[in-house]
């Protein structure tokens, strides 16, 4: 029996037994006076009793209360004094400790999405471009003289924006591990023109550090407009990546450093068909290395990308009196911002300068260009990097909860070298407006006025395309635990 029920059974009995004694007493007769002073004896000792018995009860009611707490012997069991021994700890009781509240809570689940959507656009075409991009808005894809994609006038349905991706996020004790891996149907390079499964994303991330394909720091794709045409500004900084990249600040001001894989191309201009170039080879043995930095506010943000890129060649054939070997450095600074221009319109722009960095561009051709340099008879022509600058000006805006379009511009210029092409691209313009409707959610349809424009080089030809493009696109997303 607990110590504490102990005593309340002698003090409960010690009760019962005064109770009879005082009972008894209290029924005595008050014959005569000789007894008065033995009365009055009695009547002292039972005040003294009524006393001690209002004690007990005072007693009574402090153990009851102490039985309803953890007593301190318990109290000293589950929680030792500091200094005892984990064996003799346990040797002091047999109630098992409760559970840590970290142990009593249940671990985060991990979750997976299955998400993306189909759609189809449908559309004509006044001008001519090129038939393997017969659905996209494309400068560098416009005929570059007269007639190259004749006849004028087409139309077209496509679904090759449909796309199809999986999410994962898994908790850890490094931070959350993340997922993505996401295709589309737009068919590119050998597969151009065709509707064909395309890798865009195929990425993993752990705390601060990812790996795998993604967008390049170099880019901001929160620049991308509302829109349905699928390519997008020709002025954007726009290019998914192999990548590695440090992530040291994250949400909504960031800062990102990223190793990226190289590459470039070059235009041998006029003298494309010589075969003393035909031994000339690329060689890429230092990985692109791209930042982006982001400052995000109530008002939205502003972010500045940078980039540099070493871009070198070898003359397989070169001879003590010829060697066309050299290397150039790439670089790039991109600026921009998401603006909130009152509760329903979103500016979007982004300005984009520097030299050699074609490739990582929305459309743009080659990142080198080629130059004579008859002063220099063992190198007469040379490589040199191909100055550029991007603008992007789009304005989002929602009539609704239904109704949102979009408009803006985008400008791509290209300060071309001296021994191109007199019909190498120079000058991209691009602009777009829309009406978008949405009657339920996960639904979307909609029209757009596309306008394209392309400027040559040096032979003064120019030519634009206007294109009506009608879409309609249905998403899915649906998100498990486990």
């Amino acid at each position: 029996m607990k110590p504490e029920r102990v005593g309340l059974f002698r003090h409960s009995t010690l009760l019962l037994l005064w109770l009879i004694a005082g009972g008894t007493q209290s029924v005595w007769p008050q014959s005569d006076n000789a007894a008065k002073p033995e009365i009055q004896q009695l009547q002292g000792k039972l005040e003294l009793m009524q006393t001690q018995m209002q004690q007990l009860k005072d007693e009574i009611v402090a153990l009851q209360h102490a039985e309803q707490q953890p007593s301190a012997t318990e109290v000293a069991l589950q929680a030792p004094a500091a200094g005892t021994p984990v064996t003799e700890v346990a040797t002091q009781t047999q109630e098992p400790a409760a559970k840590p509240a970290a142990e009593a809570t249940p671990p985060e689940k991990g979750t997976i999405e299955i998400y993306g959507f189909a759609m189809l656009d449908s559309g004509y075409e006044w001008g001519q471009t090129d038939p393997n991009w017969f659905d996209v808005v494309r400068p560098t894809k416009l005929d570059s003289f007269p007639d190259e994609f004749a006849p004028d006038g087409k139309v077209y349905f496509s679904v090759r924006q449909s796309r199809f991706g999986v999410k994962t996020s898994n908790p850890t004790k490094f931070g959350d591990l993340k997922t993505i891996f996401e295709f589309e149907l737009f068919g590119t390079g050998v597969d151009a023109g065709q509707t064909t499964f395309r890798l865009r994303h195929a990425y993993g991330e752990l705390g601060h550090f990812g790996g795998g394909q993604y967008w390049s720091p170099f880019m901001d794709i929160d620049v991308f407009p509302n829109s349905v045409e699928y390519w997008g500004p020709t002025g954007m900084v726009f290019f998914r990546n192999v990548q590695f990249r440090w992530m040291p600040i994250k949400g909504k001001s960031r800062v990102t450093i990223a190793l990226e894989r190289p590459g470039a191309s070059a235009d041998q201009g006029v003298y494309a068909n010589r075969i003393e170039l035909q031994g000339v080879k690329p060689k890429f043995d230092m990985p692109d290395i791209s930042f982006d930095a982001r400052l995000g506010r109530s008002w939205g943000y502003f972010q500045v990308a940078g980039i540099l890129r070493k871009i070198s060649w070898v003359d397989l054939n070169r001879t003590a009196e010829r060697d066309l070997s050299d290397t150039v450095w790439g670089w790039g600074i991109n600026l921009s911002s998401n603006v909130k221009l009152g509760k329903s319109n979103t500016g979007r722009f982004q300005v984009v300068g520097g030299e050699g960095i074609q490739n990582y561009m929305n459309d743009a051709p080659t990142d080198v260009g080629i130059e004579n340099n008859f002063s220099d008879p063992r190198k007469p022509i040379k490589g040199v990097p191909l100055p550029l600058v991007g603008v992007v000006a789009f304005v989002d805006h929602s009539w609704n909860e239904k109704f949102t379009s979009s408009v803006g511009y985008s400008l791509e210029n290209i300060w071309n070298s001296d021994a191109q092409a007199a019909n190498a691209f120079h000058q991209g313009h691009y602009a777009l407006t829309n009406l978008l409707y949405s009657p339920i959610k996960n639904v979307m349809l909609g029209g757009e006025f596309q306008w394209g424009r392309r400027v040559n080089f040096a032979d003064g030809f120019n030519v634009n395309d206007y294109r009506v493009q009608f879409s309609f696109k249905v998403n899915f997303s649906k998100t498990f635990e486990y």
